[in-house]
């Protein structure tokens, strides 16, 4: 079984307390080496400058990506971490992707910032089976001083199958972060819609809810743990074909995670780390219908 992710791989400055690194981030590398360790092939549609070291170590780690070098540098963030807050700045942006076509089992779409433009995001869905939509990037916007907010924007979600949204990404989306917002992306045409408010997860499918509640422990790098999530879903469902379990397996990843206490990609869990918080979730899932 295969993935493919469009998104850019990006080089992040992270800022926690006093402490300060570099890292490699974005959907792709964290998506990608997430679904590697849940044995699936993994296929990158991404763009890096010559500024970006990790090409090889993507390549030893059999994660594919073609014409992904670009004669601009690669795309880089400066985000500041507090517990679960965060303040991110774009302090460079890499060449625009474009579409080429792929036979993955499931396709995950999350840009970071204006690299897949509105007819790429339709070419991809009309050409894709099961995709998951990280809208994030189709939000995102900079003020003067480079740093990211929200804007609200107006999406086609036809064609998605599932999506992932924070309270400030269905608030700029629908109007608000009600289940009655969850509804309406619902009825805007995605089967499965993932919620996520700090430690408080859920999901929606048809009249179904379903919601988990992470163990309350302090919390350190959250960079990257929303590709985790998805990524887990994406193959979980594909691999499953149950909703329920890749919803407690997402949870799961998210909780192995933050659990390691590591910075960057090295907060990937190991496959056997999301079984068992999966297989705990899936035992303490509450549900209701709406």
């Amino acid at each position: 079984m295969n993935l493919a992710i469009f998104s850019h791989c990006t080089l992040d400055t992270i800022s926690i307390g006093d402490s300060i690194s570099e890292q490699i981030g974005g959907a792709a590398c964290y998506g990608g080496f997430t679904a590697r360790k849940l044995g699936f092939d993994v296929e990158l549609f991404t763009k890096f400058g010559s500024d970006f070291p990790y090409e090889k170590y993507l390549s030893n780690n059999k994660i594919s990506f073609a014409n992904a070098l670009s004669e601009k540098p690669t795309t880089r963030f400066r985000i500041q971490i507090s517990e679960s807050d965060r303040e991110m700045f774009l302090e460079n942006q890499c060449q625009s992707l474009e579409y080429a076509s792929t036979n993955a089992d499931c396709v995950i779409v999350s840009p970071l910032f204006d690299e897949i433009s509105s007819d790429l995001f339709e070419k991809i869905k009309n050409n894709s089976g099961f995709l998951f939509l990280d809208p994030q990037g189709f939000l995102r916007r900079v003020n003067q001083d480079k740093k990211i907010y929200l804007e609200k924007t107006e999406l086609n979600l036809t064609k998605v199958s599932a999506i992932k949204v924070g309270v400030d990404e269905i608030n700029n989306i629908v109007g608000d972060s009600s289940i009655e917002s969850m509804k309406t992306l619902n009825k805007m045409g995605v089967e499965y819609v993932l919620h996520t408010d700090k430690q408080n997860i859920s999901l929606l499918v048809k009249d179904e809810l379903y919601s988990l509640t992470l163990p309350n422990k302090k919390i350190f790098d959250t960079t990257g743990l929303g590709d985790i999530f998805c990524s887990t879903f994406c193959c979980t469902m594909i691999k499953e074909k149950d909703f329920l379990w890749a919803f407690c397996f997402a949870g799961g990843a998210v909780q192995a995670a933050l659990d390691s206490k590591e910075l960057g990609l090295n907060k990937i869990p190991q496959k056997g780390a999301i079984q068992t918080n999966g297989s705990y979730f899936y035992n303490t899932v509450k549900f209701k219908q709406i």
